[in-house]
This record gives C-alpha cells, structure tokens and sequence, in this order.
C-alpha cells in the first residue's frame, strides 16, 4: 500500500514539474524562439502582424555573441491568439517574461509596433533594459496628423473587430496587396509580410489596430533611463521638427535617419541600417 502512495505522489510531482516546465509559458501573449549564445542578450520584437522573422538577417548578425529571445506577438503571423490583446497587456507581459526568466539587461530592439513596445517597457521598467533600437516607431503615430490628440481612457474597439471579420480572406489578401508596398521599397520581400497579415487572426488585427491607434507615449518616455537608438525612415526627414517635438522627452535618444527606402528599414536600406546597430551595441 504505501509502495503505491510513493507512485502516485512521484507521478503528481512528475506531472507538477511538467506543467512548470513546459506550460509556464502558456499564458504569455507571444511566441519565442530562444537561439544563439552569450552573456548579453537580445530580444527581438517585431512590428504590427510581421513575423519575428523578420529578424532573420539581424539576429545572424549577433548569435555569435549574444542569447536572441525573437518574439511574434499572439494572433499575428500565423500564432493562435492568447488572452487580452491590448498594447498595454503585451507590454506587461514583455516585461514579466524578461523577469521571470531573469534576463539580465537585454537589448530590445523593436520595429514599428514593436519599437512602441520598446520605447513603453524602457519608460514603464526603466531598469529592466541596457539598450533599446526603435526601428522606425513614433511615441504617438496618430499625433504626427492630430498634434493635440488624446487617447481615450475608455475604448472600445467592438464595432472595428466586426466589420474587420466580415471581409472575406481574399478582400484582407487585397487590402494588404495595395497597403504594404507603400512600407516598403525592397518588393523581393513583399509577399512574405503580405503572408504574415493573412496568417493573423483578423479580430486581434482589427483590435490592435484600433488599440495602437489610442496610444500615447509622449509624456510617458521622459523616464527612460536607457540609451535609446530611433531609426527612422527617410521621408520622415521632411517631417523632422514634427517628430523631434514627439520625442521632446526623451533625454537619451540618438536619432538617425535612413537614407532611402521606407518602413521596413531592415530590408530597404540594409547597409545602413546594421551600420548603425553595429556602432550603438558595442
């Protein structure tokens, strides 16, 4: 008898352990993909429905040397969605994955979306990162035509989620086809991100959308304590003083501009680009 109680707590610590190990994650609103080796660390996050690998080329770059956390964030590109998806529940989850996991002062590199998700866990946790590189994000993309915009406190998306579920995948296939070539000048990478959109799920799509839209980070970076590169496309050189009073209160940024292409600055002016993260991670 008491040979077959040893069993059965055995089994139930065997099974406690499981669920610790491989379910801890199960909650966390994004997929990662753990590669590379070193005792500094990087964690990769990319922009609104991209993939995370659209790091592929950058993350190379740094394997050698660096532990690469390269997320995609839930209900995008392909991974099932997962819990409330909202901006600031994204951004708290980051922050408890780089805690939990004690990960001691990794670089957050983010690009459009993500980069906002960079600029927010450095204001929000401003001891959590040594470094953040914001690829082409701006505190409050909405302001750059409303100057005087204000989120609202209470939002409700319901009514974008609907009409967004009601197009049928070949409408989305078409939307996206006429939207993301004005992202991006390297059309060799077109249909892979335009693929990324249709494997999203279109509720989060539509949500995410409408909740980025009400966010507002212009007050909130005066507490990043971090040092800050914010890489930026090169028509925003036409719109400089406009986006230098966003970024007004951020005291550690180092502003640089492409010198060609568009959004998706890691594939348009590529050279330049990892020039620039070569000089600021050192």
């Amino acid at each position: 008898m008491k040979k077959k109680y040893r069993i059965l707590i055995i089994l139930l610590l065997f099974i406690a352990l499981c669920i610790n190990v491989f379910g801890a994650d199960a909650e966390e609103p994004f997929d990662v993909k753990i590669s590379g080796k070193g005792d500094k660390t990087i964690i990769f996050i990319p922009g609104f429905a991209s993939s995370g690998d659209v790091w592929n080329d950058t993350r190379a770059l740094y394997e050698k040397d660096h532990t690469c956390y390269t997320l995609t964030m839930a209900g995008f590109a392909g991974v099932p969605a997962q819990g409330e998806c909202t901006f600031a529940n994204w951004e708290k989850s980051i922050a408890a994955y780089i805690t939990s996991h004690k990960i001691n002062k990794p670089i957050i590199i983010g690009h459009s979306m993500g980069g906002a998700l960079a600029l927010a866990i450095a204001a929000d946790y401003p001891d959590l990162p040594a470094q953040i590189v914001v690829v082409d994000a701006l505190p409050c993309l909405v302001a750059m035509n409303n100057p005087d915009f204000k989120s609202k406190d209470i939002l409700d998306c319901s009514s974008s989620i609907a009409r967004f579920k009601t197009l049928t995948d070949d409408q989305f296939y078409q939307m996206q086809k006429r939207t993301i070539p004005s992202l991006m000048a390297d059309t060799a990478h077109l249909e892979q991100v335009v693929g990324w959109s249709m494997k999203s799920d279109k509720a989060v799509f539509a949500g995410m959308y409408c909740d980025f839209s009400n966010t507002d980070l212009r007050q909130k970076i005066a507490t990043v304590k971090c040092p800050s590169l914010i890489l930026l496309e090169s028509y925003f050189v036409n719109f400089k003083p406009a986006i230098m009073d966003q970024y007004k209160n951020l005291k550690t940024g180092n502003y640089q501009y492409a010198s060609k292409g568009s959004h998706f600055i890691m594939y348009d002016d590529k050279n330049w680009y990892e020039a620039q993260l070569k000089s600021f991670i050192k």
